[in-house]
C-alpha cells in the first residue's frame, strides 16, 4: 500500500460540482492499493498515519500527532499512485489492484483506519471523478509505503 499524507488546514472532495466531504485541520490521505496488499498492510498504515508526529508543538517542532491535536482525516482512493512511467510517456497501472478488487480493499482500509484513528474520518467515493481541494499546511507532505513482505 502506498499513501501520500498531507498536513492540511482544510481539505474537501467535490463530485459533480457539489461538495461531498470535508475536514478542517488534519490529514489528507491519498491511498493507492496494489495487487499484493493484504489486511496486514492496512493495519500497519492505519496505525502509522494517526501516530505520525507531524504537527507542531508549542516550540514549533513537529512533535504532535493527529490524535494530539484533535484533527480529522480525509481518505481518498488514488490508483495512480502505482503508475509506472518508466517506459514511454503513457503510464501503466499494472501494479494497481484491479478496480473490482481495490474497491473492497479500500473499504477495508477505511474501516481499519476508522477503528485506529480515534478521530473523524471522511472519504471520497471510490472510482468517482473527484475534485480534491486542500490547503497544505507547511507544506508537509509524506509518502508512506507499507513494509515489504519477505
Amino acid at each position: 500500500m502506498r499513501t501520500v499524507v498531507q498536513r492540511v488546514r482544510k481539505a474537501s472532495v467535490s463530485i459533480g460540482g457539489a461538495e461531498y466531504s470535508s475536514i478542517g485541520v488534519g490529514l489528507l490521505v491519498l491511498a493507492g492499493i496494489s495487487r499484493s496488499d493484504t489486511p496486514d498492510d492496512f493495519a500497519w498504515m492505519s496505525r502509522k498515519i494517526p501516530s505520525l508526529r507531524i504537527f507542531e508543538d508549542d516550540e514549533g517542532r513537529m512533535n504532535r500527532s493527529l490524535r494530539d491535536i484533535g484533527g480529522a482525516l480525509l481518505v481518498v482512493s488514488q490508483f495512480t499512485l502505482y503508475a509506472d512511467a518508466s517506459r514511454g510517456n503513457r503510464p501503466g497501472f499494472s501494479e494497481s489492484a484491479p478496480p473490482e478488487v481495490a474497491r473492497e480493499l479500500f473499504a477495508s482500509f477505511v474501516e481499519s483506519i476508522r477503528r485506529e484513528a480515534g478521530c473523524p474520518v471522511e472519504t471520497g467515493v471510490f472510482g468517482a471523478d473527484m475534485q480534491v481541494s486542500l490547503v497544505n499546511d507547511g507544506p508537509v507532505t509524506i509518502i508512506l509505503e507499507s513494509p515489504k513482505k519477505s
